[in-house]
């Protein structure tokens, strides 16, 4: 091949990768709803170091271990979805508040717990259906104020894609009566719509139902078997994650995909 036309296959295929790369993007802006910011409000638990913020109604546990550390966020029970929402990704920004950081400075945060209703007051029930809140981690609300005493801020907010390092991540939960897996680090939508599980010794397909949060139920067939698993996520998207458990597992062990979304 001469230099002119290794010189045009390359533009093709930067083009071709070019092109790809903005159909994700779109794909992405359609189904998360493009820049449509929506408006909220926002406070803070816990403390600087986040110990309040580790477990939550999304199953997750040693959030630092787990890769989130402390970009988290617990949604209001509308937001929340009844766990469906757990580990999409939101960006916020400041709005309208006199505490707002000079700038507008947004953070990205992933949800990882619920902010419960609350009906026993009567007024300032800010995670009570049908209110868009966000109770961020404490370092979260310090990025978007000049002063956390002011507690509550109205805030804008949208979806956003999770950046996730590593590959999608798998931890073994339950007994020997009861198998379940807990899916965690997803990186694009975020949130799991769907998962299967296939037997390295039966090799068929079986769909998982969610027990709540992301831990999914499996079956005790599971038990012995290397196991791969196929996920879903709410942006429509799917991979199939092949090997990532190996016979000898144990309840407890956590273990790592090669790929991610």
């Amino acid at each position: 091949m001469d230099t002119m036309s290794a010189s045009w296959s390359r533009a093709a295929a930067a083009t071709v990768n070019s092109a790809a790369l903005l159909l994700l993007l779109l794909h992405w802006s359609a189904a998360a709803g493009g820049d449509d910011w929506n408006d909220a409000h926002a406070t803070f638990y816990g403390d600087e170091t986040g110990a309040e913020t580790m477990q939550g109604a999304c199953g997750y546990g040693d959030l630092f271990q787990q890769g989130y550390g402390l970009e988290t966020t617990a949604l209001s029970v509308a937001l929340f979805d009844e766990g469906w929402s757990c580990g999409g990704c939101y960006e916020l920004r400041c709005q309208g508040s006199a505490y707002c950081n000079p700038g507008g400075a947004a953070v990205t945060v992933t949800a990882t717990n619920l902010c419960p209703a609350n009906y026993s007051k009567p007024n300032e029930n800010w995670c009570n259906p049908p209110l868009q809140h966000f109770d961020l981690s404490k370092p979260m609300f310090l990025r978007l104020v000049t002063d956390f005493r002011v507690g509550i801020i109205p805030v804008s907010y949208r979806r956003v894609p999770c950046a996730k390092l590593g590959g999608v991540r798998f931890e073994m939960k339950g007994h020997r009566w009861w198998v379940a897996v807990l899916v965690f680090n997803v990186a694009g939508a975020g949130q799991v719509k769907a998962m299967a599980v296939k037997g390295s010794q039966d090799g068929q397909w079986l769909d998982m139902t969610r027990n709540w949060g992301q831990i999914w139920n499996a079956d005790t067939r599971c038990i012995g078997q290397g196991l791969s698993f196929r996920v879903f996520t709410g942006d429509g998207r799917a991979v199939v994650l092949d090997d990532v458990v190996p016979p000898t597992w144990a309840f407890g062990q956590s273990f790592e995909a090669a790929g991610q979304f």
